[in-house]
């Protein structure tokens, strides 16, 4: 891997995350989870390059999120697509999904991502916060969320610290 400026991806955000999907993964290189993305953004806040991601509350690397403040995003080519589907199909609590889905961890900047991915951003959490049913000004959000809330999702704003490219 070799670390490159995040403005030398010629791929735009919607691709790269709505399209192509990608990994967001928490935790140490010796206890971690990751989890499947199909949507969030990349764009600048308080002056820093930064990520927004989207984590509902029950989901087992939710847990590592709230640990450790370092994480990352790595993003793939569609020859991955199995593997990032058993990674958002999969719970870290029940098997090894990154051994099922045949990923190969790696640490980089003390963060995990893995050997096959295309890119990697190393980020870091500047603010988190938990979207309630209050904060829906359009109702038709609503709709994506139980009636008890209780899958509800919080959003993290992380400065992108590194890139790297495969």
């Amino acid at each position: 891997m070799k670390e490159i400026n995040i403005r030398d991806i010629k791929v735009s955000a919607q691709e790269i995350i709505s399209d192509g999907w990608g990994l967001v993964t928490a935790g140490t290189p010796d206890s971690f989870n990751t989890m499947t993305i199909s949507w969030g953004a990349l764009g600048e806040i308080w002056g820093k390059d930064a990520a927004f991601i989207f984590i509902r509350l029950n989901r087992y690397t939710y847990e590592f999120l709230e640990k450790e403040q370092t994480f990352t995003l790595s993003f793939y080519g569609s020859e991955m697509r199995p593997a990032l589907t058993i990674c958002g199909r999969k719970s870290g609590r029940d098997c090894d999904k990154v051994k099922e889905a045949g990923l190969t961890p790696v640490t980089v900047d003390g963060a995990v991502t893995f050997g096959e991915a295309k890119y990697t951003l190393v980020c870091k959490t500047m603010a988190s916060q938990i979207i309630t049913e209050d904060s829906f000004i359009d109702p038709a959000v609503k709709g994506n969320y139980k009636a008890d809330g209780s899958d509800l999702h919080k959003m993290y704003i992380a400065e992108i610290v590194k890139v790297y490219e495969n």
